[in-house]
């Protein structure tokens, strides 16, 4: 069993020396370790992996065993540093769900890559404002909501939204180009389990066709950013950006065909560093551990 400890706290000495202490006298390997600190705010961030053979917890199961090792660490080291901490699982799957509405190349890309098991991952259903997609869910198996949005029915379609996330267990929720706001309710019980991606021209060419403004403004680079969703819309906090040279020479059609390109590479990039919790969110910006 391998477990993915994720802290943030107030820098402080001895945070590493008693926190890998903690785990060796668990009976846990260290195989990873990896700390930030950021100097100007004094706060201290730390990602570790630490690999427990069967023989560690004897009879226990492994969710026994986790639950008290949890315990034990939040009345010692959680408590001595005033941490913030998550602990994960390797084994455990991440329960994602996918909003989409009309641009399909992120859905396709996400679930390529799902299907070769490059993200770990389950995927209980796929959503939608619109019923254009259905087919590529149900050429993957996998099933299809269609729950028009709309400014009269905005509320309702949130409600069923979120009954849904629910009942299905969901921890992540993904747009892969779901062109609508999501609102506060949903965003309140998902809190830095939503991730967007877009284009990286914001705020310059806002709009329905920022590769069309930005090709009149003869821009040299496109780009894109994928970030955990806010209230402040387009504004979370960054989780991967990427961007390709482009010049005189290109059209229009190829502004928008490199743009597509990036929007898949940096969403995909982005939901594979959360499955793998190599992302902490603080004072709305990340760290992202290697």
């Amino acid at each position: 069993m391998i477990l993915t400890l994720l802290i943030h706290c107030p820098d402080a000495p001895g945070i590493i020396s008693a926190v890998t202490g903690f785990f060796h006298s668990q009976g846990g390997n260290i195989v990873y370790l990896d700390q930030h600190v950021d100097k100007q705010a004094g706060v201290f961030f730390m990602r570790l992996q630490a690999e427990f053979a069967r023989d560690q917890y004897g009879d226990d199961t492994e969710g026994s065993f986790l639950k008290s090792l949890e315990e034990d660490f939040t009345s010692t080291c959680a408590r001595q540093f005033g941490m913030d901490w998550t602990i994960h699982r390797e084994a455990s799957k991440t329960r994602m769900a996918i909003f989409v509405s009309k641009y399909n190349h992120c859905l396709y890309d996400l679930l390529g890559r799902y299907e070769t098991g490059e993200l770990h991952t389950e995927i209980p259903f796929i959503l939608s404002n619109h019923d254009d997609c259905r087919p590529i869910a149900e050429q993957f198996g996998i099933p299809y909501y269609h729950i028009p949005v709309n400014k009269e029915n905005k509320a309702e379609a949130e409600a069923r939204q979120l009954s849904l996330l629910k009942e299905h267990d969901i921890d992540l929720v993904v747009l892969a180009r779901y062109m609508q706001i999501i609102g506060p309710g949903l965003i309140g019980e998902f809190t830095n389990k939503i991730i967007n991606i877009h284009h990286s021209f914001l705020p310059a060419f806002a709009g329905a066709k920022p590769y069309h403004a930005a090709f009149r403004r003869g821009v040299k680079i496109i780009g894109a950013t994928s970030h955990y969703v806010t209230e402040d819309l387009d504004e979370g906090p960054i989780i991967a950006q990427d961007v390709s040279p482009v010049s005189h020479s290109h059209s229009i059609p190829d502004f928008i065909a490199k743009g597509r390109d990036l929007e898949k590479i940096v969403l995909a990039r982005a939901v594979l560093l959360h499955l793998q919790h190599k992302t902490l969110v603080y004072d709305n910006r990340t760290v992202v551990f290697a």
